[in-house]
C-alpha cells in the first residue's frame, strides 16, 4: 500500500515537471475566499484559451519546480495555491489571471514564470498588460516594412525623376 501511494506521488511529480517544461507561462494563484461559482467562471476561462488550471499539494510542485531548476520558487508556494499553465501565448495566462484578480479581489496572484524565468506578482501584471501575441507580431512586421517602404519609394523618385529628364531630352531633340 506504501508502495502504490509512493509511485502515485512520483508520478503526480513527474506530471507537473512535465506541464512546468511544456509551458511557455506559469501562474500560481491562492484561491481562498472564491466561490464555486467564481472557481467555475475562473476554469471556464482558462479552459477557452487552451491554459491547463490545477490544484496540486504543495510538496508535489515543491519537487518538481527543484526538479525543474526553479527551486526559488517554493518560497511562493504556501497555504492553498493553484497552478496555471499556458502552452501557446505566454500572455495569455497572466492577462486572464490579472483581469480576474481585478473582478475578484479574493484571487492572489502569487508569482509567475515566463520562458523558465521567475516573475513575482508585479511582473505577471505587467506581462498581462502587453499586448497580444497578433498585435505584437503585426507592430515588429511594420517596424521591418517601413524602411523598406522609404527605400522603395526613393527609388521610385529616383526612376520617375530620371524618366522626367530623359523625356524633356527627348522633346528637346525632337523639336
Amino acid at each position: 500500500m506504501r508502495e502504490q501511494t509512493l509511485q502515485a506521488k512520483s508520478q503526480n511529480v513527474e506530471e507537473i515537471k512535465e506541464k512546468i517544461s511544456r509551458a511557455q507561462s506559469v501562474v500560481v494563484v491562492d484561491y481562498r475566499g472564491l466561490n464555486v461559482e467564481q472557481l467555475t467562471e475562473l476554469r471556464s476561462r482558462y479552459r477557452k484559451a487552451g491554459v491547463e488550471y490545477k490544484v496540486y499539494k504543495n510538496t508535489m510542485m515543491r519537487f518538481a519546480f527543484k526538479d525543474s531548476g526553479l527551486e526559488e520558487f517554493n518560497e511562493f508556494l504556501k497555504g492553498p495555491n493553484a497552478v496555471a499553465f499556458g502552452y501557446d501565448d505566454p500572455v495569455q495566462v497572466a492577462k486572464i489571471t490579472s483581469d480576474f484578480a481585478k473582478e475578484n479581489d479574493k484571487l492572489e496572484i502569487k508569482a509567475g514564470i515566463v520562458d523558465g524565468k521567475i516573475i513575482d506578482v508585479n511582473g505577471v501584471k505587467d506581462l498581462a498588460n502587453l499586448p497580444p501575441r497578433e498585435v505584437l507580431v503585426a507592430q515588429a512586421l511594420g517596424g521591418l516594412n517601413a524602411p523598406i517602404q522609404g527605400f522603395a519609394n526613393v527609388l521610385q523618385g529616383t526612376i520617375r525623376g530620371l524618366a522626367v529628364v530623359l523625356n524633356a531630352i527627348a522633346e528637346k531633340q525632337g523639336a
